[in-house]
Order: C-alpha cells, then sequence, then structure tokens
C-alpha cells in the first residue's frame, strides 16, 4: 500500500505544480509583472506533452508582451515627454488586439507630430516676419481652438474669414 500511496502522492504532485506555476504566472501579469517565466522543468523533472505546451505559448505570449510594453513606454516617453517627434512602435509578430493598440500609439504619435511640426512651421514663418503661412493640418478639440487662434493671429484682419483660418 506505500508504494501505490507514493505512486499517487507523486502524481498528484505531477499535476499540481504546472498548474501551481501557471497559475502563479497569470496571477503575475493580472498583477502588472511581465518577469515571470513558467520555468520547463519543475522538481528536477522537464515538462511533457500539454503542460510543455502551454509554457512555451505562455512564455511567448509574456515575451511579447514585454516588447509591447517596452515599445509604448519607449514612444510616450520620446514623442510625450522628450519631444522626439515622429517616433513608432515597432512590434514585430503582434496580432489581434495587440497589433491595434500598437497602431493606434502609432497613429496618436503620427497625428501629435503632424500637428506639433505644422504648429511649429507657422510660429517659426511668423517669428522671421512672415504672416502668410497658416496651419493646414486636420485636428480637433483643443487642437482646433489653437489652430483658429494662431490663423486668426497670422492673417491680416482684412482677409480673416472662417474658410481662411481652418
Amino acid at each position: 500500500m506505500g508504494t501505490r500511496s507514493k505512486f499517487v502522492n507523486n502524481l498528484i504532485i505531477d499535476l499540481t505544480s504546472p498548474a501551481l506555476e501557471i497559475a502563479g504566472m497569470i496571477n503575475s501579469v493580472a498583477n502588472g509583472d511581465l518577469a515571470k517565466q513558467i520555468p520547463l522543468e519543475i522538481n528536477g523533472q522537464p515538462l511533457k506533452g500539454e503542460f510543455l505546451r502551454m509554457a512555451k505559448e505562455s512564455n511567448q505570449m509574456l515575451s511579447k508582451l514585454r516588447l509591447f510594453s517596452m515599445e509604448v513606454t519607449r514612444v510616450a516617453l520620446e514623442v510625450g515627454t522628450e519631444g522626439k517627434l515622429g517616433g513608432q512602435a515597432k512590434v514585430p509578430g503582434v496580432a489581434g488586439a495587440w497589433k491595434d493598440l500598437t497602431d493606434s500609439v502609432n497613429r496618436m504619435a503620427d497625428n501629435l507630430t503632424s500637428q506639433v511640426r505644422n504648429s511649429g512651421g507657422v510660429t517659426t514663418a511668423v517669428a522671421n516676419g512672415d504672416l502668410s503661412k497658416k496651419i493646414t493640418v486636420d485636428v480637433k478639440g483643443e487642437m482646433l481652438e489653437l489652430k483658429i487662434t494662431i490663423n486668426t493671429m497670422v492673417y491680416p484682419s482684412g482677409r480673416n474669414n472662417y474658410c481662411n483660418i481652418l
């Protein structure tokens, strides 16, 4: 009976240990920690079958999430904080929602870059005495208010109508 109990106990450990590792990784991701990896060997034994497949796929997913996180953070710092315009996130191999998020971040960075560069060109022209330039980039919200204000300032009052401003 002792051998059978030992066998059953080992079987339970062999089944629960990988499941606990996977649960630990899921909990780490849920808490924003993308550093956790699922080991491919537990208690000195290599994972096999479905546990090995799940571990490899989970680790690959975590690698993509880490890269995505690093790229979005890099672009946000470059464009939003450091003023380095034109930055783009590059996340090879992502698909679905992660690709959509990457594309959205890149569109946001593109829009901000276009708006700032266009406004900067007009501001530079005004500083050099050229009042013939206007902001032409398509904008909305507060940026539209800024566009209208700047275009109103640079266009001589005789030519100041809403169509010319926009």
